[in-house]
């Protein structure tokens, strides 16, 4: 009872975020985006509460270990990469706790989890790495930001 009070009237002032990284789609050397940038301009809207880096079975040791060293977690899947981050991201938009989901991507994979979190009540995130990339993310999200090798090319805030 007195959680529901605290929570109605001493809002929170740091928003908890969750980070669904698509690693096999963004962390590619053509692209220069490093897991450093992604976490820096994630924690610019908040504290990282989730942190997951979604991977393949043939990631190498060094992306693993990169990513366990930023404080994330890797998710290496055999199957689909995609249809975990999904699943892991919708189950999110259900976790009060949670108040901004960020996806880095590239493609509009993730448009149905995207979705269901702003149903839920979640301000909604994509990270970028091209403009031509994920037109469907980038017009349903709250902001898009566009990633370009080791810095953020632009922030927009989108009105829907």
């Amino acid at each position: 009872m007195f959680n529901r009070f605290k929570k109605f009237f001493f809002h929170r002032q740091i928003k908890h975020l969750a980070l669904f990284v698509d690693g096999p789609n963004l962390l590619r050397k053509e692209f220069g985006i490093d897991l450093d940038l992604i976490k820096r301009e994630a924690q610019k809207f908040g504290s990282i509460k989730i942190g997951r880096v979604y991977l393949n079975q043939f990631a190498s040791d060094k992306l693993v270990e990169a990513t366990t060293n930023q404080g994330l977690v890797p998710i290496i899947s055999t199957t689909d990469v995609d249809v975990v981050m999904a699943c892991d991201a919708t189950e999110v938009a259900f976790n009060r706790s949670i108040d901004v989901v960020i996806f880095a991507t590239r493609d509009s994979d993730f448009l149905p989890a995207l979705i269901k979190a702003k149903e839920h009540g979640k301000e909604t995130i994509v990270l970028l790495a091209e403009e031509m990339s994920a037109a469907a993310l980038k017009n349903t999200a709250d902001k898009v930001v566009f990633l370009k090798g080791k810095k953020v090319s632009e922030v927009k805030e989108v009105s829907n």
